[in-house]
C-alpha cells in the first residue's frame, strides 16, 4: 500500500475542554455488571447497594470466657458480701463465642469469679442484664445496607459481607483496554540494544496503569510502521476490548498513521491538545469504542495516559473521579513556559524553614526519570508565558506529604556520592552547580548546597567563597571527599590528549560544564593558567548539568573529551587523565545543624560502611568524610 498523506494537527485544543467533548461523543459509559465471589472482590467497585441477608451474631452469643448467670439474682453481691452461686442451677461455664440461654442473660469474666471445691463459685460484683454478651443483630442486622453501590471493597467489608451471610456481590466489570505498541525501531529484549533501537517500554507502564485504576490491559505485540498492519491491529483490538490505545504514530511524521486509520474506522473528535508534553494525542471512537492515539515519548505517555484514560476507566468502574492533593509551594527557577500550551511540569519538592519550596525537573519529553523522581505536577496555563522565583504554585502530588516532610533538600554541585547518600535516606536533590547552590541556599530554597569552589587567590576550595557570600551568618561546612578531576577520555586515548593544551586542536571536541559548576570554575582557571581563550575550546559552549552527563557523552562518542571525576569515568569505564585534586563538600547553616534529616546526613556520611562505598567507587579520599567545620 501507498504512503498515506502526512499528518497536520487539526486543533489546538485546551486539554479539560477535549476531555468533555470526548466523553459527550462516546456516550453512555456507564459499564457493566458481574457476579463474583465474596473472596475474590476486595479492590473491586460494587455494582449495587448490598443488604444483609443474616444478623452477626445470629444468636446471643459471650463475650469473655466466664459464667453465664441470670443477672438480676446478682445484684446483692458486693465485697464484703459475696454472693454464692451453684453450678447449672445459678450459673453455667461458657467460652469466648458459646451461645447464651435463657434463664442466663449476662456473662461474669473469669478473672472475677473464686471457685470453691464443692463445685460452687462466689463474685464480689453484680452482673447486668447482657453484659459481656453479644446480643443477636448486635453487628448486623438482616436487611441492613452493608455497603453503598459504587464502593471500593476493602479487606475490612470482606468481613461484614460474610457476616451478613453474602457470598456472591454484583461488582463493575473491567473493562479492557486494547494496547497496540507501534514502530521499527522498538524492541524487547534488551540484549539485542543497539544503534536504531529503543526498548519498548510504554506499554509495560500501560498495562501497570490499567490494572491500578481498576481495568483490564490487554497488550498486543509490536506493529511495525506499516498501514495495512495497523489498520489491522486496531480492528482485532476495537473487536476485543472496551477502548484501545495506539501508542507511538499519533504525531506529523511520515510514518505516523494513526489519525488517518482511526478516520477511516471512525471518527477523530479531537487530533492535537494544547498541552506540553502531549501535544499530538488523538481522541477518536471507533464502533461506539474509545481509540486513543497516545506520543510515544516516556513522560508524554504517562500523562497522557493520567489525563484521558483514567477518566473513561474510572467511569466504567463506577468510580468517582479521584480528588487530588494540590499543596502550595514556592518556585526555586524561572520558568519560561509556552505561550500557546498548557505545560505539565514535573518537580522536586522540600520542606525547609517552614515552608514547602518546588524546583522543576528535566522538561524533555522523553526524560523518564523526571516522571520517576518527581513529587508533584505543575500546570502552567495557556497564555501565560513563564513563572518567577519566589512565585506560589499550585502542586498536584505525586507523593505523600508527609514523605516529602523528612526529605533532605540538596541542591548544588553534583557528585556521584549523593546517588549513594539517596539510597540510604530521602534525598531531594538538584544539580545546578556550586554557585546556583550557595545562591539557593541564601533564598533559603534548600537545607544544604555541595560546593568545590576554588579560591584563585589561595588555592583552597570552599571557605573562600562562604565568608564571601554568608558574611555575617554562621555556617557549616560538613567535609565531604578530596577527589581527582581530570580528563575522561575513551578507552585507548584515540585523540592521544594528554593535558589541556591538546584541546587547542580544532578537531578535539570538549564537552563542557554548566557556568557556576566548580568544575567548570576549574576549567576556566586552568584556561586562564594557560592564557588558553575561549574560542579555542571546540564545544566550550555545550554545557552539561552532570559528570555522568559528560561521561556519557564521551562513551558515546558525541565528545572526545570533558573535565570530570575520576569515579564518573570509572562508571562509564573511560580512561582519565588526572588535572587537579579538590575537596567537595556541604555547606549547611548553622541553624540546619540540629535538624533531624541534616543529623542523619552527617551519621550517614561518617559511617565507616559508606566511605568504603566511596572507596569502592574510586577517586576519593575520606580521611576527613563526615567531620565539621565551623565558619563564623
Amino acid at each position: 500500500m501507498s504512503e498515506m498523506k502526512r499528518n497536520t494537527y487539526i486543533e489546538n485544543n485546551d486539554d479539560e475542554q477535549a476531555l468533555q467533548d470526548y466523553l459527550q461523543a462516546l456516550g453512555d459509559l456507564q459499564g457493566t455488571a458481574e457476579e463474583i465471589s465474596v473472596l475474590d472482590a476486595v479492590g473491586r467497585i460494587t455494582w449495587q447497594a448490598i443488604f444483609a441477608r443474616f444478623c452477626d451474631p445470629v444468636y446471643n452469643a459471650s463475650a469473655m470466657d466466664g459464667i453465664a448467670v441470670i443477672a438480676e439474682q446478682t445484684f446483692s453481691a458486693t465485697e464484703t458480701e459475696p454472693l454464692t452461686l451453684k453450678p447449672e442451677q445459678d450459673f453455667v461455664y461458657v467460652n469466648t463465642g458459646n451461645e447464651i440461654k435463657p434463664p442466663f442473660n449476662a456473662v461474669i469474666m473469669i478473672e472475677q469469679v473464686l471457685k470453691h471445691d464443692d463445685g460452687t463459685v462466689s463474685i464480689i460484683a453484680p452482673a447486668y442484664p447482657w453484659e459481656h454478651v453479644r446480643t443477636v443483630g448486635e453487628s448486623i442486622v438482616s436487611g441492613d445496607l452493608i455497603l453503598p453501590s459504587r464502593h471500593k471493597i476493602r479487606p475490612i467489608d470482606l468481613g461484614a459481607l460474610l457476616a451478613g451471610g453474602i457470598t456472591k456481590v454484583q461488582v463493575y466489570r473491567k473493562p479492557t483496554v486494547g494496547i497496540i505498541p507501534t514502530g521499527n525501531e522498538l524492541i524487547e529484549d534488551p540484549d539485542k540494544l543497539e544503534p536504531g533501537r529503543l526498548m519498548e517500554s510504554n506499554s509495560r507502564v500501560f498495562a501497570a496503569l490499567t490494572e491500578e485504576y481498576g481495568g483490564q490491559p490487554n497488550r498486543y505485540g509490536i506493529v511495525h510502521d506499516s498501514p495495512d498492519l495497523l489498520r489491522a491491529a486496531i480492528r482485532k483490538a476495537v473487536e476485543e476490548n472496551d477502548m484501545v490505545i495506539v501508542n507511538a504514530g499519533s504525531s506529523a511524521g511520515s510514518k505516523d498513521y494513526t489519525v488517518h486509520i482511526i478516520e477511516e474506522l471512525g471518527e477523530v473528535i479531537h487530533h492535537g491538545i494544547a498541552i506540553k508534553p502531549g501535544k499530538p494525542t488523538i481522541l477518536g471512537v471507533v464502533q461506539g469504542k474509545p481509540v486513543i492515539g497516545i506520543p510515544g515519548y516516556p513522560v508524554s505517555a504517562y500523562l497522557v495516559f493520567d489525563l484521558f484514560l483514567r477518566p473513561l476507566i474510572y467511569r466504567m468502574t463506577g468510580q468517582s473521579q479521584q480528588q487530588e492533593q494540590y499543596v502550595e509551594a514556592t518556585l526555586t527557577k524561572r520558568l519560561v513556559s509556552s505561550f500557546k500550551n498548557a505545560e505539565l511540569l514535573r518537580v522536586a519538592l522540600g520542606y525547609v524553614n517552614g515552608r514547602l519550596v518546588t524546583t522543576p525537573l528535566n522538561r524533555g519529553a522523553a526524560a523518564v526519570m523526571s516522571m520517576v523522581k518527581a513529587d508533584g505536577i505543575v500546570k502552567v496555563e495557556r497564555l501565560c508565558e513563564g513563572l518567577e522565583v519566589g512565585e506560589t504554585v499550585q502542586v498536584r502530588l505525586l507523593r505523600p506529604l508527609n514523605e516529602i516532610k523528612n526529605t533532605l533538600v540538596i541542591t548544588g554541585s553534583h557528585d556521584m556520592m549523593i546517588d549513594v547518600l539517596a539510597d540510604q535516606m530521602a534525598v531531594s536533590s538538584a544539580h545546578v552547580g556550586s554557585l546556583s547552590g550557595i545562591m539557593a541556599l541564601r533564598r533559603k530554597e534548600c537545607h544544604m548546597a555541595p560546593i568545590h569552589l576554588l579560591d584563585e587567590a589561595t588555592g583552597v576550595y570552599n571557605e573562600a567563597y562562604v565568608r564571601q557570600y554568608f558574611p555575617n551568618q554562621k555556617m557549616v561546612l560538613i567535609r565531604g571527599v578530596g577527589r581527582i578531576q581530570g580528563f575522561m577520555v575513551p578507552k585507548g586515548n584515540p585523540k592521544q590528549i594528554a593535558g589541556i593544551e591538546d584541546l587547542k586542536q580544532r578537531r578535539v571536541t570538549f564537552a563542557n560544564r554548566q557556568r557556576g559548576a566548580g568544575t567548570r570554575i576549574l576549567f576556566d582557571y586552568t584556561l586562564k593558567q594557560q592564557n588558553m581563550a575561549a574560542e579555542e575550546i571546540n564545544g566550550y559552549e555545550k554545557e552539561y548539568a552532570t559528570h555522568m552527563a559528560v561521561a556519557i557523552s564521551v562513551k558515546s562518542g558525541v565528545a572526545d573529551t570533558g573535565l570530570g571525576v575520576y569515579s564518573a569515568a570509572k562508571a562509564m569505564d573511560l580512561d582519565f587523565i588526572p588535572l587537579a585534586n579538590e575537596q567537595y563538600d556541604f555547606l549547611v547553616p548553622a541553624e540546619y545543624l540540629e535538624d533531624p534529616r541534616v543529623q542523619q546526613f552527617i551519621g550517614i556520611l561518617s559511617s565507616s560502611h559508606f566511605k568504603q562505598q566511596l572507596l569502592d567507587l574510586g577517586g576519593y579520599d575520606v580521611a576527613h568524610t563526615g567531620e565539621i567545620q565551623i565558619i563564623e
